[in-house]
């Protein structure tokens, strides 16, 4: 007969990734939690301005995505758009500076929260216009494809901008094509502040790709190993020219649409549920249980994360506002473009 400490080693799950990608997993996680916890402060305190849409409680939609594909790929999503770069390496520096309006930011200080860009990173950026990356995002994928570098792009969008004409243009063009690209929803439940049931008829948002032929499916947008998987899987499909993909992240967003958000279309109870489900205390329980680290390795990383953050902080506290003419540079992509006046 089976012994006791027998049969928990029989029923442990068997860990489906290296000891060094759930590390990453939990680290970019936390750095991604722990640099918008910061931002919100910083809103409050006006030392970041305009709009801002913080990805608290979505991270596992970056970070899996991350590690799913190669550092060749492009990324392109929405203007709640701090979350990938970071997971993507973009110097959190560059993107605080950015939040700042400071000319070492990302765009020099001319974009702000929703516009980061990071060319080094292949992110081709966050998009203010509702639903104007998808389109963007199957563009991309045309170069890529007309190029034949053999590279792919990941498009995101809220749940919101699912509605908007150019989201069903893309995807007839992309599969009549078969572009290289990976569409995502990254559903949050509320749009702006509007649920899904209340402005669609469909709320199984994954079948809208159906339509088009586009093999679809819902994925555990709280789970980066689900995430890092459904990417895997598509990014093999786009890569021997089949096509596109679209995937539903269900996700979940903790704060309100921007920090302006009052959020009184749902329940405190409701957003303690998800924090049930949280993305980076799922993989902590898993780093844990399978003993990949200690609870102190893990409050390191999270004191380490932390001083990041501080830098990024100080980094962008130190820097210079960009010069008024820095408003008519990199406008048109000639320099002596005859409207550009001195």
């Amino acid at each position: 007969m089976a012994t006791v400490t027998e049969k928990k080693k029989a029923s442990a799950p068997k860990l489906q990734h290296s000891k060094e990608r759930y590390m990453f997993w939990f680290e970019n996680m936390l750095l991604q939690r722990r640099f918008e916890e910061k931002a919100g402060q910083l809103y409050g305190q006006q030392k970041i301005r305009g709009f801002c849409h913080l990805y608290i409680g979505q991270e596992a939609c970056s970070t899996g995505a991350a590690t799913a594909l190669t550092k060749d790929d492009k990324f392109i999503t929405a203007y709640r758009d701090h979350g990938i770069p970071l997971a993507l390496g973009t110097d959190p520096k560059a993107i605080m500076a950015e939040l700042y309006g400071k000319k070492t930011g990302t765009t020099k200080g001319k974009g702000g929260s929703m516009h980061i860009f990071d060319k080094e990173h292949n992110f081709v950026g966050g998009h203010g216009i509702v639903g104007a990356q998808i389109p963007l995002g199957a563009g991309i994928a045309f170069a890529e494809k007309y190029n034949k570098t053999g590279n792919l792009c990941i498009c995101y969008f809220g749940d919101g901008a699912i509605r908007q004409g150019a989201f069903h243009e893309a995807l007839n063009m992309a599969m009549s094509w078969k572009l290289p690209v990976i569409f995502v929803v990254e559903n949050n439940g509320y749009a702006m502040g509007t649920s899904v049931a209340r402005s669609s008829n469909v709320t199984e948002l994954y079948t809208l790709g159906e339509a088009y032929d586009i093999p679809s499916e819902p994925v555990d947008g709280m789970s980066v190993e689900a995430i890092h998987e459904a990417v895997s899987r598509a990014a093999e499909r786009a890569r021997k020219g089949d096509g596109p993909t679209f995937l539903e992240f269900r996700t979940y967003r903790y704060r309100g649409h921007s920090m302006s958000d009052p959020q009184k279309y749902r329940s405190k109870e409701e957003v303690e549920e998800y924090k049930h489900r949280d993305p980076i205390e799922q993989i902590r329980a898993v780093i844990l249980d399978n003993k990949l680290a200690t609870e102190e390795d893990l409050d390191a990383i999270d004191k380490k994360v932390k001083e990041i953050v501080a830098e990024s902080v100080q980094f962008a506290e130190d820097s210079d506002f960009p010069d008024a003419k820095e408003a008519y540079t990199n406008v048109y992509a000639e320099d002596d473009y005859p409207f550009i006046m001195d």
